[in-house]
C-alpha cells in the first residue's frame, strides 16, 4: 500500500501539492493557547514529510508562478498604507520597523557567519527566526541566479527550507512571549490599565457611551412633540445640539398632512411628528422616557444605504475623527467601521485618518453620496479581476527586476523578478488610492493569491527539501535553533529600547509596533487579548507594511552576502 502511494504521488505531483496544502492548513489549525503554526508553516512541514516519503518532482516554473502571484498580492494589499506609514502618526512605528528589520538582518548575518552557514542555511535562518516565510522565495530566486553548478543551487535551496523549519516555531512564539510577558514587565505596566488610558485619550470607550459608540449602531424612530416639549419653538439644529456628546439627527417632519425634509433652520412646532436617528442607547435612555413614540411608516420610509468609501481627500488625511465629524457634509451620517489595510481600527474621537483608509458609512442615500465625494470614492464590491493590469504589472515588475542590477565583490546581482513584482504590487496598490477604479481585484481574489500562493510555494519548497531534511537537521539542528533564538529576540530588545528611550512611544503602541515590525499578526492578537483592548493595532498597522517589504527583500540580501 505504501509503495503504491509513493508511486502515485511521484506520478501525479500536482495531486501531491494539493495534499500538502490540505495537510498544511490542517496542521496550522492546531493551537496551544494563542500560538499556532499557521497554514504556511504547516504546509512547509507537510511538504517536508511528503518529500521525505516520496521523491515528488517539483516544477520550478510552478513555484515561481505561485510566488509571484503572492508577492503582487502582498504589494497590492499594503500599497495604500506603505506611503502613509511614513507620515504623521505613522512615523514612529515606521522608524521602529526599520530599526527592528535592520537589527534582524545584522543579527542574521552575524549568527550565520559564526556558524559558517552556506547561503541556503543563512537565508532560512533569517526567514524562520524573523517569521517571514516570503523571504524563502526571494532567497530561492537569488540562489537560482548564482553562477554555480546546478547541483549546488539545488542543495542551497533545500537548505533554506531546513533552516526555516528549525527556526520558525521560536520565531513566532518568541515575539508573542516578548510583547505579552517580557516587555510589559520591563516597562512595569499593567497592560489592561495602560490600554484603557490610551482608549480614553483617543475617545474610545468601553463601558460608557461616547463618540465611538455613537458612530456605530443607530436607530431610526418617530416621536410626537406635545405642547410641553422643550423642543417646541427651537430650530432643528438647536434640537440636535441638545445632546452634544452624541450624533442625533432629525430627518423628516410630519406637520398635519404634509411631510417636510428637516432643514437645520426649520422651527419645530407642537404636534409635529419627527423622524430622528441616534445611537440606540440614546434612543432608549434619553428620548424614549421623554417623548411619545408613534408608528408612521411613510414618515420613517427614508432610503438608507451603507457604503465603503476609500479616503483620498488630502484635507481629511491627518485629521482626527472628531474634527472630521464637524464637517458640514457629515450631518445625518454615521461611521460603522474603519479599516486600514486588512486590520480593523478602533473608532474613537482622537483616531487620526490616513489616506487609503476604508470607511464604512451609513445614512440617507443623498447624504452618503455627497459625503463619499468629500471623502474620496465609493469602493463597490467587484467580482471581476482586472487581468490586464495584473498580468502587465507582474510582467513589467519582473522585467525591471531583471534589468536593474548591481555589482558586489565582482559578482553581478540583479534586483530579481520577485522584488520587482513586489514593487509592482506596491505601485498598483498605492495608485488605487488616487484612482479607485484602476486595477480592481476583489478582496477574495487577493486573499487567494496571498494565502494559497505562499502556502503552495512553501509546500513545494518543503517537498523539494524533504529527501535531505533529516540528515541536514542532524548536522545543524541545535546550533541553528540557538542561533535562530538570538535572531528572533535581539531585534525585539533593540526595538524595545529604541522605541521606549529614543522615540518615547506610548507603551501600548510600542508593543503593537514591535509585533508589526516582525510581521507576527498572532502576537498582535495575543497582545490585544492580554490588554483586553483593540488599540495595539494602531501601532501594528504603520509598522507592518514597512517590515513586510524589508523582511521579504532580506532573503535576497542574505544570499548576496553569503555568496560573495
Amino acid at each position: 500500500m505504501l509503495t503504491w502511494l509513493e508511486q502515485f504521488l511521484v506520478r501525479y505531483p500536482e495531486l501531491a501539492l494539493f495534499l500538502v496544502i490540505a495537510a498544511g492548513y490542517w496542521i496550522g489549525s492546531f493551537k496551544i493557547g494563542t500560538f499556532s503554526l499557521g497554514p504556511v508553516t504547516g504546509a512547509l512541514f507537510a511538504g517536508l514529510a511528503v518529500g521525505d516519503f516520496a521523491h515528488v518532482p517539483v516544477s520550478s516554473m510552478t513555484k515561481s508562478f505561485l510566488f509571484l502571484l503572492f508577492l503582487f498580492g502582498v504589494g497590492y494589499l499594503v500599497g495604500p498604507q506603505f506611503a502613509q506609514s511614513m507620515k504623521r502618526d505613522g512615523l514612529k512605528p515606521m522608524l521602529l520597523a526599520i530599526v527592528v528589520c535592520l537589527t534582524g538582518l545584522a543579527t542574521s548575518i552575524a549568527v550565520a557567519k559564526v556558524l559558517r552557514l552556506d547561503p541556503g542555511y543563512a537565508s532560512g535562518l533569517m526567514s524562520g527566526a524573523l517569521s517571514q516565510s516570503a523571504a524563502m522565495g526571494t532567497a530561492t530566486d537569488a540562489i537560482n541566479g548564482l553562477a554555480i553548478p546546478e547541483a549546488q543551487r539545488t542543495l542551497f535551496v533545500s537548505h533554506i527550507a531546513v533552516a526555516d523549519a528549525v527556526c520558525y516555531i521560536f520565531g513566532y512564539a518568541g515575539v508573542i512571549l516578548f510583547v505579552t510577558q517580557i516587555a510589559p514587565a520591563l516597562l512595569k505596566i499593567d497592560l489592561p490599565a495602560e490600554a484603557l488610558k490610551l482608549e480614553q485619550a483617543l475617545g474610545v470607550t468601553r463601558t460608557k457611551p461616547g463618540l465611538a459608540s455613537a458612530w456605530r449602531k443607530f436607530e431610526l424612530r418617530a416621536y410626537r412633540l406635545d405642547e410641553r416639549s422643550a423642543l417646541v419653538g427651537v430650530t432643528v439644529a438647536a434640537a440636535e445640539a441638545r445632546i452634544p456628546d452624541y450624533r442625533l439627527f432629525i430627518h423628516r417632519i410630519r406637520r398635519g398632512e404634509h411631510l417636510l425634509e428637516a432643514d437645520p433652520s426649520t422651527v419645530l412646532a407642537a404636534g409635529d411628528l419627527v423622524a430622528l436617528s441616534a445611537p440606540r442607547q440614546v434612543i432608549v435612555e434619553w428620548i424614549g422616557p421623554r417623548a411619545e413614540e408613534v408608528e408612521d411608516r411613510e414618515l420613517l420610509d427614508i432610503p438608507l444605504i451603507s457604503a465603503d468609501v476609500i479616503l483620498i481627500n488630502p484635507k481629511l488625511a491627518g485629521m482626527t475623527l472628531e474634527a472630521a465629524s464637524r464637517e458640514s457634509w457629515t450631518r445625518s451620517l454615521y461611521l460603522r467601521s474603519l479599516s486600514r489595510g486588512s486590520q480593523q481600527i478602533p473608532v474613537g474621537a482622537g483616531v487620526v485618518l490616513q489616506r487609503g483608509d476604508l470607511l464604512r458609512i451609513v445614512g440617507p442615500e443623498p447624504t452618503v453620496r455627497t459625503a463619499a465625494k468629500s471623502i474620496g470614492a465609493i469602493v463597490a464590491p467587484s467580482t471581476s479581476i482586472d487581468f490586464i493590469v495584473l498580468g502587465l504589472a507582474i510582467f513589467c515588475g519582473g522585467l525591471i527586476g531583471t534589468l536593474l542590477s548591481f555589482s558586489v565583490g565582482g559578482v553581478n546581482i540583479s534586483l530579481s523578478t520577485s522584488v520587482g513584482t513586489l514593487l509592482a504590487g506596491l505601485f498598483v496598490g498605492a495608485l488605487r488610492t488616487r484612482y479607485p477604479l484602476f486595477g480592481q481585484i476583489p478582496d477574495g481574489a487577493i486573499s487567494l493569491m496571498t494565502s494559497l500562493g505562499l502556502a503552495a510555494f512553501v509546500g513545494l519548497t518543503g517537498i523539494h527539501a524533504g529527501p535531505i531534511f533529516l540528515s541536514a537537521l542532524r548536522e545543524t539542528g541545535l546550533s541553528l535553533l540557538l542561533g535562530g533564538m538570538a535572531v528572533t529576540l535581539l531585534p525585539q530588545i533593540v526595538g524595545f529600547c529604541f522605541g521606549h528611550f529614543v522615540l518615547r512611544m506610548n507603551p501600548i503602541l510600542l508593543l503593537g509596533g514591535l509585533t508589526g515590525a516582525q510581521t507576527v499578526t498572532a502576537a498582535m492578537a495575543a497582545l490585544q487579548e492580554r490588554a483586553g483592548s483593540p488599540v495595539p493595532v494602531l501601532g501594528y498597522t504603520p509598522a507592518y507594511p514597512v517590515a513586510n517589504i524589508l523582511l521579504t527583500t532580506w532573503g535576497s540580501v542574505m544570499v548576496v552576502v553569503f555568496a560573495t
